[in-house]
């Protein structure tokens, strides 16, 4: 679903030229040689420390500030388990360094930070300060969240709370991310950043060391060589940070904004200003134009005026009367106009209206199923019954194997009525999402608390209506988190074949989930153990207070990929939502049809297949 090309600005300026050439599209990928050349054009005095004092910072950073003009600009900062202190710090100071080089003001550039691991904390929203010595005592004060890696849930943040007018956001002003991460995503990104790009936000996405390269370029923004960045280590963003400030020095606002200038726009690096045609003076707004008047008595000033007026005839700004009929961007000159379209869009043949420019049409999406254009990209959408695999663009069968799933929710106390209710729909979305039958899917379902209940085995129910039914029945247990009594309860009985465990020599993938909102009050290590070894992939999917090294121990290897966590209730059916992609991937391992190529109907199959294609390219001429 990852964006592949996009239309790109009209018009580019020497910082992002350079910026260009240190990342080429072969490699997206900046080294210390890289960095150290592109630095030769730079402040040599290198970067500023991220302890310096607030007046020290604000008079420091005065030689190197550019004037970026009006900019929403929001920091999406990794702060997952696997980024060191020591690598934090380097985060730190490539944020402060930025902030430093622009120019922040109620009028001017407006900042935000969030951090994301397995939760989204907003650290600063874009309203809550205007001066830097206040961002950067907040930046130095962030703690690192230290868990996973959830950076969908991050971006789906920024574009529902910190892009809003609510937390400082203005309309008609440029909006831009910066993502700065060093793994693999846990969650998927490519759909909320195909969403957040078509809402307006301009995402840079940066990757450090060990970040995954298709994930980075499915959340950046087109043209991707220009919004993809791959940094060898954290040693270098700072060198990198620099090249960025000239690419946020370089918007033009011309294009980038509503100026309101009524005759022309004069971008200028960060800025811009208005002037007026030929005949007419600025006025004092600084916008608007009007006609120059001139003494009847003096007539060399006539002479002057009478050819200036004949010049403002040849010279009428069309566009600033409105007299066009350009759809979405007029462009003025002499005595004419001529129209263009935003970016994502092109221009038709009537040469005044715009349509979306269609990504899928270009024959190099790589869709499997279906390719979906949306502003300035498109993301790969796969048939009913067929979840999209990790890569965006393959489509595997969700119902085309058989699995056991025994689903293992916490019924304690802490979870409330309310959110157990939620988790009984999370369950049912898992269920809708599979082939329930007997000689297909089969799903159990076990309640813990103090004690552990059975709310129904394996064999029980044969449809997903009945077991959705018998979900919604399940009362609240309430009381203890007995985690490791559960997990020891679904080993021994559970998956055992008097409860409708198909044996293990039919090779059915057997399946536990494991949903809790809190710290078990037993040990787990022992049966989780025994779960994995008696061949049960285990899923571990936390809430609220869940320990994540808990869930850790519990889930499968890759962990990445097996264990999940929000801190809302209201939030799980995003992870129902990534379970099926993964729950799906161990389906594939079911009873599959393997047909033999040298069997005598392959072989018939074959040659049927052939002699068709055949005839069908004699049907066009290619074969005579």
């Amino acid at each position: 679903m990852a964006s592949k090309k996009g239309g790109s600005k009209e018009s580019k300026t020497k910082a992002t030229s350079k910026l260009r050439s240190a990342s080429p599209s072969s490699r997206y990928g900046l080294s210390e040689t890289d960095l150290d050349q592109m630095g030769e054009s730079t402040d040599s005095s290198g970067p500023r420390s991220a302890t310096s004092s607030p007046a020290e910072s604000e008079k420091g950073s005065e030689a190197q500030k550019c004037k970026t003009g009006p900019l929403d600009l929001v920091f999406i900062i990794d702060s997952s388990r696997s980024v060191r202190p020591f690598e934090f710090e380097t985060m730190r100071k490539f944020m402060i360094d930025i902030i430093h080089a622009v120019d922040v003001g109620p009028e001017a550039a407006r900042i935000g930070v969030v951090q994301y691991s397995s939760q989204v904390q907003n650290i600063f929203s874009l309203k809550s300060y205007t001066k830097k010595s206040d961002m950067v005592k907040a930046i130095n004060e962030i703690i690192p969240l230290a868990q996973g890696t959830m950076t969908g849930l991050a971006i789906q943040y920024a574009m529902n709370v910190a892009f809003t007018v609510q937390e400082g956001a203005r309309p008609k002003i440029p909006k831009v991310a910066v993502i700065v991460t060093d793994g693999r995503p846990q969650d998927r990104v490519a759909e909320v950043s195909t969403q957040a790009r078509g809402m307006g936000i301009e995402i840079y996405a940066v990757g450090v060391q060990r970040a995954d390269m298709n994930s980075l370029r499915a959340m950046a923004s087109p043209p991707l060589e220009e919004h993809v960045f791959l940094v060898e280590s954290f040693d270098l963003i700072q060198q990198f940070g620099k090249q960025f400030q000239d690419k946020l020095c370089g918007l033009d606002l011309c294009t980038e904004m509503d100026h309101g200038c009524q005759h022309i726009c004069v971008s200028t690096p960060g800025s811009y200003h208005c002037e007026c045609n030929p005949g007419y003076k600025l006025n004092e707004d600084g916008k608007t134009c009007s006609g120059m008047l001139v003494s009847h008595d003096n007539q060399d000033a006539k002479k002057v005026y009478v050819k200036q007026l004949l010049c403002s005839f040849a010279a009428i700004d069309l566009c600033a009367e409105g007299k066009h009929d350009c759809e979405q961007i007029c462009i003025s000159s002499p005595g004419s106009y001529s129209c263009r379209c935003r970016a994502g869009y092109q221009l038709n043949q009537d040469q005044k209206s715009c349509s979306m420019i269609d990504y899928c049409s270009f024959g190099n999406h790589s869709c499997e199923h279906e390719c979906v254009t949306v502003l300035n990209g498109y993301f790969c959408r796969c048939h009913e019954g067929y979840v999209l695999q990790s890569d965006g663009k393959i489509c595997q069968a969700c119902r085309s194997a058989n699995i056991d799933l025994v689903l293992v929710i916490d019924g304690s106390k802490s979870v409330r009525p309310q959110n157990f209710e939620l988790v009984k729909q999370f369950v049912n979305q898992i269920v809708d999402s599979l082939d329930v039958s007997a000689h297909g899917t089969r799903i159990g379902l076990v309640q813990y608390s103090s004690r552990v209940r059975t709310e129904f085995p394996l064999n029980q129910y044969q449809t997903p209506e009945a077991i959705k039914n018998a979900v919604l029945k399940v009362e609240y247990m309430e009381k203890g988190t007995m985690t490791g009594l559960a997990l020891k309860h679904m080993v021994e009985n559970s998956f055992s074949e008097a409860d409708g465990a198909r044996p293990l020599g039919r090779n059915i993938p057997r399946i536990g989930l494991v949903f809790t909102d809190g710290r078990s009050q037993d040990d787990i290590t022992e049966w989780a153990k025994k779960a994995k070894d008696a061949g049960i992939t285990m899923y571990a999917v936390g809430v609220g207070k869940a320990v994540e090294e808990e869930l850790r121990v519990i889930a499968s290897d890759p962990v990445d990929k097996h264990f999940f966590y929000t801190t809302d209730f209201t939030a799980i059916n995003q992870i129902a939502d990534n379970l099926k992609l993964n729950i799906c991937g161990e389906e594939s391992q079911g009873e599959v049809e393997v047909k033999d190529p040298c069997a005598c109907e392959s072989l018939v199959e074959f040659q049927e297949t052939t002699l068709s294609t055949l005839e069908q390219l004699s049907k066009k001429h290619i074969l005579f």
